[in-house]
């Protein structure tokens, strides 16, 4: 008993460290946002002046609105992309070059971002010297790394989901005479719908917090937000970054917690619906 208590301790001591580890870090951020002081290290009292000067920041806003621009862009290509080979994957048999395409589908996980992105800084210098296109590094390019990059990500989690799917359902609708496109958008597209949804927002942050194949693959006049940041706490730290990041966890947490409302209650729904079924 005295063992079992013991262990009990310890594990809630462990997880209290974890979870500091965590967001400690996080919370101090918050917490010198709201200072006065243009020291980051320094207490000079409550202010919201450092919110006022990043509304004001034109660079900051524009950085913003062209980030989060591409990680929409991208993380909807990635989605349509990620859920095609997803199914090639979990529903086609054996066919000729299988294991060769699960490898390159997956391969820019476990690949180095810095060989990724300058393996796609040749791919697009040569392709300039051969069709002149693109004919500068900018958003397109950035969008089409960012792509590269997520679409194996939402492959993987998509995959699982159809992996794990009982097919007799499908297999029902085919046996009443329904069309394979029509059996896609009406019984495994809703039942896959969560998975896709984490595989968005999957591949929304990892565009959205990219650096290094962004700097390979950016130009003049396509500063993304992560790389503005990198270049400002270069040359010492701000406590308008700071506010920034505190505006960008409020507004990851919303989402986060507004996406698994939604997906929880379409489980539930789609329970009591297959067992009203029953």
């Amino acid at each position: 008993m005295n063992n079992a208590n013991n262990l009990s301790v310890f594990g809630k001591l462990s997880l209290g460290a974890g979870f500091a580890f965590l967001y400690l870090p996080i919370v101090v951020l918050v917490v010198y946002s709201f200072n006065a002081s243009k020291l980051v290290t320094v207490w000079a009292g409550f202010s919201t002046h450092w919110y006022g000067e990043l509304f004001r920041d034109e660079a900051v806003l524009s950085s913003l609105w062209l980030s989060l621009k591409i990680a929409f862009l991208a993380s909807t290509m990635s989605v349509v992309l990620g859920t095609i080979a997803g199914l090639v994957l979990a529903r086609f048999g054996p066919f000729r070059g299988k294991s060769l395409f699960a490898g390159m589908i997956t391969a820019p996980m476990v690949m180095p971002e810095v060989i990724t992105g300058l393996s796609m800084l040749l791919l697009f210098v040569q392709m300039q010297q051969w069709f002149g296109h693109p004919a500068e590094r900018g958003v397109l390019t950035i969008w089409v790394g960012h792509v590269t990059l997520c679409m194996a990500y939402v492959t993987v989690v998509i995959r699982a989901r159809l992996v794990e799917m009982d097919r007799s359902v499908e297999e029902a609708a085919m046996d009443l005479g329904a069309r394979p496109l029509k059996i896609f958008f009406l019984i495994t597209l809703p039942i896959i719908a969560p998975a896709i949804a984490s595989g968005f927002l999957l591949a929304f942050t990892l565009s959205l917090d990219d650096l290094v194949i962004t700097a390979f693959l950016s130009g003049p006049g396509s500063t993304t937000l992560p790389q503005l940041i990198f270049s400002r706490v270069r040359l010492g730290l701000n406590p308008e970054i700071n506010a920034l990041a505190t505006i960008t966890v409020l507004a990851v947490a919303v989402l986060v917690v507004s996406a698994n409302r939604i997906m929880v209650r379409a489980e539930r729904r789609r329970a009591r619906l297959a067992a009203a079924a029953a």
